[in-house]
């Protein structure tokens, strides 16, 4: 009886060490500060923005008695996308990039990825350049469309 007994603690004894080392595990793998070389995740900067910053972009490029439409919801992020992805620099007046997933973004300097929402009221096109993004959701008001998911975006960092 005395046999089993000390197998039995050898046993108990190995298999609490073991879980010990299980459990720190985690732990351990937590405090090592990560790769300095991975991409930080994306920032959601749609908090930030005023009413006056929107103001001032949906005014650009227009003249007195143009014929206008406006662009909301898919149709004016892929306008802006459009306006920014050729810009030569980066940054939120930089380049924009599409991702697979149908969101519009663009990277800081620190090469983190921030979302770009259009603005809630639209941006006012001139008529002729609007015509482009008909299909597009927001088009007019036009609820009912093709919104980003499905378009190709050239040479985009992964996100």
């Amino acid at each position: 009886m005395n046999i089993v007994y000390k197998e039995r603690k050898i046993v108990s004894r190995l298999l609490a060490v073991l879980l010990s080392a299980l459990l720190t595990v985690p732990l351990l793998s937590s405090c090592g500060g990560g790769s300095k070389t991975a991409t930080p995740p994306p920032v959601d900067d749609t908090v930030g923005r005023t009413v006056s910053d929107r103001q001032t972009e949906a005014k650009k490029g227009l003249g007195t008695g143009q014929k206008v439409a406006i662009l909301a919801g898919a149709a004016a992020l892929y306008y802006m996308y459009n306006q920014h992805k050729n810009a030569p620099k980066e940054g939120a007046q930089g380049k924009y990039y599409l991702s697979k997933n149908g969101r519009v973004y663009y990277r800081d300097a620190e090469n983190r990825a921030h979302w770009v929402t259009p603005p809630a009221e639209g941006i006012r096109v001139p008529e002729s350049q609007a015509q482009q993004y008909r299909q597009f959701q927001g088009y007019n008001g036009n609820t009912s469309g093709r919104d980003l998911t499905g378009l190709t975006s050239s040479a985009a960092p992964a996100l």
